[in-house]
């Protein structure tokens, strides 16, 4: 070896090196930017909350609401059969809600963690794990800026205050972004693993197993026109994600001793039935001509952007399994009745309605791109904050 000259492994080497240092300091930002829509938001919720006539924690505020179904099913398991009131009308019950939230409550309990502290620190890990597989989904896709971008918008989205929350869409959000992260970069067995509980932890992991089974089969395409050999490994772990959503449901099912059990109860505790529509066309329809409420206005506003913004994102084309996704989740969310106040929360997964913004910022300027997702996120923080402080109602 000459003294001062580099060899080709040398150089090698250096340059592994330096993109392990990028990828860590990727993540390493990701997390920051995570960090920072959070502690804003839970100071946002301290001082709204102070201005109001009930007086309660920024940790109670936390917890409301769906938060407390999650912690009945922890720590006390699921009911054996249909609830009913005192007038014997079917009433909701714990057997709505997957299992796998719960699960890692009841992890966190058993090694000696109070529940509700379980609940919370669960949800915060799994938002650290979301912002982690949004960044790498859009640096796999789009770049590193617009991985980067998709975390900021994603975590400062109106209804992004879940993340903070003992509500499932954390683990939801961190677990579909890593199914698709690993399905692009084609991990089939850590796509099947991750989508099968993807699909255990929500209704629309449904549309998160189809978009699965898409990326699957143009795999096996690929492979087999590039290395004439059939692959099975994108196949098993499709058919491990598209399984989850059945079997839970299968379960409720086999436990009630009724084969629509899960959908009864759904509908029963939530008004959550499949109607193709009609109910959030109703009450965009009624909102908008003679609504006085500005929640309900505003909800409708997002509700028809992120249409506009989901059309926009298709006319890109983008990566087919995530358009799958997106298009059959949106069909969900905008297809079942139920309370339109929850919309928003049950869209911030999506991602495809984020796509033009968290594109467009990763090739706008850097100035113009901080600004507007800035002003974006004081926005979308302050909204989450007065919907767990001022708002009665339910997210």
């Amino acid at each position: 070896m000459i003294p001062g000259v580099e060899t080709e492994t040398m150089v090698a080497h250096k340059e592994r090196l330096w993109d392990k240092a990028g990828a860590a300091q990727g993540v390493g930002t990701a997390i920051g930017i995570l960090a920072l829509t959070r502690a804003g938001q839970l100071l946002m919720i301290w001082w709204l909350g102070g201005a109001t006539a009930e007086p309660r924690s920024v940790w109670d505020r936390l917890l409301v609401w769906d938060g407390g179904w999650f912690l009945r099913v922890a720590m006390d398991g699921y009911p054996h059969g249909y609830t009913y009131d005192a007038n014997g009308v079917l009433q909701g019950n714990e057997l709505a809600f997957f299992p796998v939230y719960p699960i890692l409550i009841r992890l966190g309990a058993a090694i000696g963690l109070p529940a509700s502290t379980a609940a919370i620190l669960v949800a915060w890990l799994a938002s650290i794990g979301a912002a982690v597989a949004l960044h790498l989904l859009g640096t796999s896709l789009y770049g590193k800026r617009a991985g980067w971008a998709l975390v900021a918008i994603c975590c400062s989205a109106p209804a992004s205050v879940v993340l903070s929350m003992a509500y499932s869409e954390s683990i939801f959000l961190a677990l579909v972004a890593g199914m698709l992260v690993a399905a692009h970069r084609r991990v089939w067995w850590a796509a099947g693993l991750l989508g099968l509980l993807t699909a255990l932890s929500r209704p629309t992991g449904a549309a998160a197993a189809l978009a699965l089974a898409v990326a699957a089969v143009i795999a096996v395409r690929e492979i087999r026109k590039a290395e004439s050999r059939f692959a099975w490994e994108p196949l098993a772990a499709a058919a491990a994600a598209l399984a989850g959503v059945p079997l839970y449901i299968g379960w409720v099912a086999w436990r009630v001793g009724d084969l629509d059990a899960w959908f009864k109860i759904q509908t029963a505790g939530w008004g959550t039935t499949f109607d193709y529509g009609s109910s959030t066309f109703a009450f965009l329809k009624t909102t908008l001509r003679t609504g006085d409420g500005w929640i309900p206005m505003s909800v409708a506003l997002i509700l028809l952007a992120a249409l506009a913004a989901a059309g926009v994102a298709l006319s890109g084309k983008p990566w087919l399994p995530l358009a799958v996704y997106g298009v059959v989740a949106m069909i969900l969310v905008y297809g079942q009745a139920g309370f339109y106040h929850s919309k928003p929360r049950l869209l911030l997964p999506v991602l495809l309605t984020l796509l033009p913004a968290a594109v467009a910022a990763s090739r706008a300027r850097p100035r113009v791109a901080i600004l507007s997702i800035t002003a974006w996120a004081v926005f979308g923080l302050w909204y989450g904050a007065y919907l767990v402080t001022v708002w009665p109602y339910t997210l």
